[in-house]
């Protein structure tokens, strides 16, 4: 249980509550929720530009010879592809056949790179990548002294233009510069989200987030700039069928069941990837699902799948009702046999088993 002495704030919690953000305590810091309600927000990024303080995000530093070597032990994408200034996603396979975090690797230039973790798995992470680190590899934990913004939506590129001399709209998808932004030198403008509406992520310290926070939201007035909660992060994402760690994904889901085998790579050994190599070829036995609702109701995390027949087959890891799409979608882990697009399935919600048809995400479409 948290209690209030163990909630940490990030640099901006002061300017969250000014604005009058609902603050409520989320992996161990206190976060904006939501500011004028999740509806508003949400729209404000899929149309326009929209800012999330995103500083409980975890970042650790790795340097030295060996750097690559323990990635790619530790990670199951092949990060032998990435190239100074470009960043991929990846997760951290466990021993059992699980996901110990996903996470998103940088590569800021040869022998050094930045991992981004979750801000509830910063610690577990850390101790995780430590413990395979038998190479001497340089760690350090920049956690606590950096700060990340995401400026996400489709005017993103254009309000922003004004605070760089980076071209922010020939930064392609999943990389990234390292250049002066909004005053401040030597800051990482990352073209990446998790809201699939583009935008940018801005690594910067804390001493210096609230001057980039003023001057984004200074330089980004005439394109309806607002500040935006966790809430809208979350339905945001759900449209998108990202996966939240937690959720849709844990120490129990193996990225084959989760759809990550795209991140999986077996060009390379890393951690468990020979019993992932195995389940692979002999085929997943369940399968992480996208859905809409037919019948009228909302799906929620750990509600109950079930057929036809009332039996239950599965559980709802993530669920909402969409604000662009006005309907309820959610992400779900069936039996393979009813993984495919257009199965029925049920959901049960408060004793009715409600109608949903399998689709494939993501289920908003730009």
């Amino acid at each position: 249980m948290e209690t209030t002495s163990t909630i940490k704030n990030t640099a901006l919690t002061h300017v969250h509550e000014a604005l009058g953000a609902k603050m409520v305590p989320f992996a161990g810091y206190y976060m904006p929720v939501q500011y004028e309600g999740v509806k508003v927000e949400h729209e404000c990024v899929r149309n326009g530009v929209g800012v999330f303080d995103v500083s409980h995000m975890g970042e650790f530093l790795l340097k030295g010879e060996k750097a690559l070597d323990l990635i790619q032990k530790v990670s199951s994408n092949d990060a032998t592809k990435l190239f100074p200034g470009r960043a991929q996603y990846s997760c951290l396979p466990n021993e059992t056949g699980g996901i110990v975090d996903d996470l998103i690797i940088y590569m800021i230039k040869e022998n050094e790179y930045l991992l981004v973790v979750n801000a509830s798995n910063i610690d577990k992470d850390w101790n995780w990548i430590a413990k395979h680190n038998d190479m001497g590899v340089e760690m350090r934990n920049l956690s606590d002294d950096y700060s990340l913004l995401a400026i996400q939506g489709p005017k993103a590129a254009e309000a922003m233009q004004s605070l760089t001399s980076v071209n922010l709209s020939e930064i392609p998808f999943y990389h990234f510069e390292v250049g002066p932004f909004a005053g401040i030198e030597h800051v990482i403008i990352s073209a990446t989200g998790y809201t699939g509406s583009g935008g940018f992520e801005i690594y910067c310290k804390n001493d210096e987030v609230e001057q980039v926070w003023n001057k984004v939201f200074e330089a980004g007035k005439d394109w309806g700039i607002q500040p935006i909660g966790l809430a809208a992060r979350d339905t945001l994402r759900l449209e998108m069928g990202y996966c939240l760690y937690g959720n849709d994904i844990s120490d129990t889901t193996s990225p084959l069941e989760a759809g990550l085998g795209w991140v999986t790579k077996f060009t390379k050994d890393f951690v468990n990837s020979e019993n992932l190599k195995a389940q692979k070829e002999a085929g997943v036995s369940r399968k992480l699902v996208g859905f809409e609702l037919i019948d009228r109701g909302i799906p929620r995390h750990d509600y109950p799948i079930v057929d036809a027949n009332g039996a239950e087959i599965g559980i709802v890891t993530s669920g909402t009702m969409s604000p662009s799409l006005n309907k309820a979608i959610g992400l779900g882990y069936v039996p393979v046999e009813l993984s495919k697009e257009g199965s029925e399935i049920y959901i049960q919600v408060r004793n009715k088993n409600l109608k949903a048809v399998v689709v494939k995400p993501p289920f908003y479409k730009a």
